[in-house]
């Protein structure tokens, strides 16, 4: 059961990490999403994760 909840919490972090528009709010509502579901940590996870959907969907 703990691991179906903490699925769900990676999960609804990497989501929440693409809302925004720019590079930099993708960032940081992974961030704040992360920091949410696990502390300092999640933080950084979250963060990350935003930065790279923002890079992937970025017009080239």
């Amino acid at each position: 059961m703990k691991t179906a909840i903490t699925a769900a919490a990676v999960l609804g972090t990497l989501a929440l990490a693409a809302c925004g528009t720019t590079i930099e709010q993708k960032a940081a509502s992974g961030a704040v999403a992360g920091a949410v579901v696990g502390g300092p940590v999640g933080a950084a996870v979250g963060g990350a994760a935003g930065t790279v959907v923002g890079q992937a969907q970025k017009p080239r």
